[in-house]
């Protein structure tokens, strides 16, 4: 009878000690688990991260660089002017000259047709992307014309300094300066117009923006 009992004893220790051993073990699999869930987890978002700057490469190769077979013409003007909007994605260094003559060209068109907001936005983008010694500096003439007959006086004047003290020896200068006298002739700024005028008569003599300067001094008489 002892002997049972003993036995009995024994046997419900035996699970006890047992059961203890598989609900640790069972909670020691739960956190290897949770541990193998979260290494996933993280590997998602590296993936999901990689992907984006994979699709944002593709999209600088095929709307920027890449030639766009079997697109219209007007089909490229506005994947042109999508990408100058789009401000999550600048390729700042690309110094594809296809790029730069494109971005450019269509700024040019749609400055003829007077779609001066489509204009502004990718002259814009090319002095933020781009760096061309002949045709940066008339981007920023352009931006500042374009400011000037939206009447945003400070903001032209800001693109045409700009255009002055970055490129001093561009033949679009001698313009600039009569434009800033434009500027203040606008403003009612009288005798700052004069002095501007007066400087373009005198420092560029031979150019055409002196002859209109003149002109101007004279109508102020």
């Amino acid at each position: 009878m002892f002997s049972r009992g003993l036995m009995l004893y024994k046997v419900t220790l035996f699970l006890l000690i047992f059961s203890s051993i598989a609900s640790k073990a069972e909670d020691n699999q739960d956190l290897k688990n949770d541990i193998l869930f979260l290494k996933i987890q993280e590997l998602e978002a590296e993936i999901a991260e990689l992907r984006n700057k994979v699709e944002s490469q593709n999209f600088l190769i095929e709307k920027l660089i890449s030639e766009s077979l079997g697109n219209s013409e007007s089909d490229s003007d506005d994947n042109i002017e999508n990408l100058a909007l789009n401000a999550d994605i600048r390729f700042k260094g690309i110094e594809d000259p296809k790029s730069k003559d494109q971005v450019y060209n269509v700024a040019i068109e749609a400055l003829e047709i007077q779609d001066f907001e489509k204009a502004f936005n990718l002259f814009s983008y090319f002095v933020d992307s781009f760096d061309d010694n002949e045709k940066t500096p008339l981007a920023y003439f352009w931006l500042g014309e374009i400011s000037l007959i939206k009447n945003n006086l400070e903001e032209s004047e800001n693109y045409f300094m700009e255009l002055i003290i970055t490129y001093p020896d561009h033949y679009r200068i001698p313009l600039a300066h009569k434009k800033i006298g434009d500027l203040y002739l606008k403003n009612n700024d009288t005798n700052a117009a004069k002095d501007k005028y007066n400087f373009v008569v005198r420092e560029y003599p031979n150019n055409t923006a002196s002859s209109l300067a003149l002109q101007l001094l004279k109508n102020m008489e």
